[in-house]
């Protein structure tokens, strides 16, 4: 019986996350959701089940609203390695959920990594 593009999709974000828990020692989530128009990006406490910082393309600060690119992307990635900085968080560990690592995906973790973030 073939699997929907959706299931696969959940068995492939179920698989990463496992993975990534097994080796959180303790540190937030820097959990990435990519839609065909936005992109979003949270920093989450799973102890707490808290967010701590948050950025995504809908913000009109950033200045890339409606726009799904590789360097609205980037300015995703900037700006939640900004507000990480901002309250004190260095180390996390990145969930790409289901989405492959590239492109878009990429382009975000890159600028996270050149923000300052370590993952």
């Amino acid at each position: 019986m073939a699997n929907s593009k959706r299931q696969l999709f959940q068995k492939r974000r179920l698989r990463v996350r496992n993975k990534l828990r097994r080796t959180a020692n303790g540190r937030p989530r820097l959990s990435v959701h990519r839609s065909s128009k936005n992109i979003s990006v949270q920093i989450i406490d799973d102890v707490q089940g808290v967010t701590l910082a948050s950025a995504s393309s809908l913000e009109p600060a950033l200045g890339i609203v409606g726009k799904n690119n590789i360097e609205a992307s980037a300015k995703v990635g900037a700006a939640i390695a900004e507000r990480a900085k901002e309250k004190g968080i260095e180390d996390v560990y990145f969930d790409r959920g289901g989405f492959l690592f590239h492109g878009k995906v990429k382009a975000l973790a890159d600028a996270a990594r050149e923000g300052g973030l370590k993952f």
